[in-house]
C-alpha cells in the first residue's frame, strides 16, 4: 500500500470519529485531554472517556496486526529515551491545553485561532527538535 493512501485513510477515520464526537456528544476529540480526564474521575465523563481510549488501544493494535510493516522501529533508542520523549509530550500537552489532535484536528477545523497558533507552535518545535537531535545524535534525516 502507497503510504498516501494509508495517511488519507488515517486521517479520514479520525477526522470522522472527531466530528462524530463532537456533534453526537459535543466533546473535543483531543486524545491528551480525554486520557487526563480518566485520572480525574467525574463519574459522568469515565465511560465514553475510557471507550475512546480503549477504541484508540484496539485501533493499534488492529492496525498492528494487519501492517507490521507500519509500526517497525527503524531506529536505535533506548527505553530511557522514548519514555522521556513520552513524558515531554504529555507534559507539552497539558501546558498547551491541548495536543495536536485536540488543536490540530479540532481546533483548526472550527477555525479556533489559538489553536492555529498551538498548530504552528507544535509543527515549528517539533521540527526543531529533529533537526537538534540528528545534529547531536549525528543520524540521517
Amino acid at each position: 500500500m502507497h503510504p498516501w493512501v494509508s495517511i488519507a485513510a488515517g486521517g479520514l477515520l479520525f477526522g470522522s470519529a472527531a466530528g462524530l464526537l463532537l456533534l453526537e456528544a459535543g466533546r473535543i476529540a483531543g486524545v491528551a485531554g480525554v486520557a487526563a480526564g480518566l485520572l480525574q474521575r467525574n463519574p459522568g465523563d469515565l465511560f465514553w472517556r475510557a471507550l475512546f481510549v480503549l477504541g484508540l488501544l484496539a485501533g493499534g493494535l488492529v492496525a498492528g496486526h494487519l501492517l507490521p510493516a507500519a509500526f517497525a522501529w527503524h531506529r536505535d533508542a533506548s527505553t530511557l529515551r522514548v519514555i522521556a520523549a513520552g513524558l515531554l509530550i504529555g507534559v507539552g500537552a497539558r501546558v498547551g491545553n491541548g495536543c495536536t489532535s485536540g488543536h490540530g484536528v479540532c481546533g483548526v477545523a472550527r477555525l479556533s485561532a489559538r489553536s492555529i497558533v498551538a498548530v504552528t507552535l507544535f509543527t515549528a518545535v517539533g521540527a526543531l527538535t529533529h533537526i537538534l537531535d540528528r545534529l547531536v545524535t549525528g543520524a540521517p534525516s
